[in-house]
């Protein structure tokens, strides 16, 4: 029942959860190294600038920040630690007033573990990453470009044309307004417009296929806090041996035996409605297909 459990709360984590998940979707099996493959390039650094403005409610926003990427074995152990500030001017009934707030932020994708630091509390989160658990499940041997390029077609992303970035060659996507100029499925450059606010993302260097230091993937000293019900590595291998039998358990069942089955011990389940427990067990059934003719 824990390994039910598990594959169910996966896939309800795809719908309830997608857009989230963006920057880290693009996740394949390597057949040779036996890593989760999340780009067509094996390491890389790469160093961001960024900027925010725009109005919203009578307020104008203005913000800049930097970020630096490290990544290697094709992106199954990554580190991204970002820079902000944001200044809000807002004018209401002729007050002005000013606030400015600084961000820093870090994270960690090892093989599945995601790491989030909260450097104010001087914590750090530890789950796991829907995205890649996911592809490791339903596309163990697929490309990595392949499956990226299908996981953008699929929320109604199109390819626009070519340009380089840096001297890469990067293909241009455009979703949903947002633009990406991917290199081998790494963003060299984004722009995005959101309720009025423009933010653009621009590598300002980027190398790749080189030797990264372990330092660069260290995470402060702080105390790690696991998710309630939380899986390692190891452990998610283990729960994956005998996947097949489960998902083809699962497969055979109706719409309301997975119903009464999902919501036994799990109160957020209860509280959806049947038409949205409907569109998780058909993505479910779909996604198990796709498993089975891969």
């Amino acid at each position: 029942m824990k390994k039910l459990n598990l594959l169910i709360l996966l896939l309800a984590l795809t719908i309830s959860c997608k857009g989230n998940e963006n920057k880290d979707s693009l996740t394949v099996t390597d057949k040779q190294e036996n890593k989760l493959k999340r780009y067509e390039v094996k390491s890389g650094i790469v160093q961001y600038t960024s900027t925010i403005s725009g109005k919203v409610l009578g307020s104008v926003i203005k913000g800049s920040g930097s970020e630096s990427l490290f990544f290697r074995d094709w992106g199954a152990v990554e580190l991204v630690e970002e820079q902000s500030n944001q200044t809000t001017n807002t004018k209401i009934f002729g007050k002005k007033s000013t606030e400015t707030t600084n961000t820093h932020t870090m994270s960690k994708l090892d093989n599945g573990e995601s790491y989030h630091v909260d450097f104010d509390e001087k914590q750090i989160y530890l789950r796991r990453d829907m995205a890649m658990d996911m592809t490791k499940i339903f596309h163990p041997n697929a490309d990595a470009g392949d499956v990226g390029k299908n996981m953008l077609e699929s929320v109604g992303g199109k390819k626009t044309g070519n340009e380089k970035v840096l001297g890469y060659d990067c293909e241009i996507w455009d979703i949903s307004g947002a633009k990406q100029w991917m290199y081998k499925g790494v963003v060299l450059r984004l722009k995005m417009t959101l309720m009025g606010i423009t933010t653009v993302k621009e590598a300002t260097s980027a190398k790749f296929n080189v030797s990264i230091a372990d330092k660069h993937f260290k995470l402060p000293n702080y105390t790690i806090q696991k998710e309630e019900g939380f899986m390692d590595n190891e452990a998610f291998e283990e729960d994956m041996e005998d996947m097949d039998a489960k998902m083809d358990e699962m497969s055979k069942m109706s719409f309301s035996e997975w119903k009464k089955l999902a919501q036994e011990n799990d109160p957020e389940m209860k509280q959806m409605s049947d038409e949205e427990l409907k569109q998780t067990y058909d993505m479910m059934q779909k996604m198990i297909k796709m498993r089975k003719g891969r």
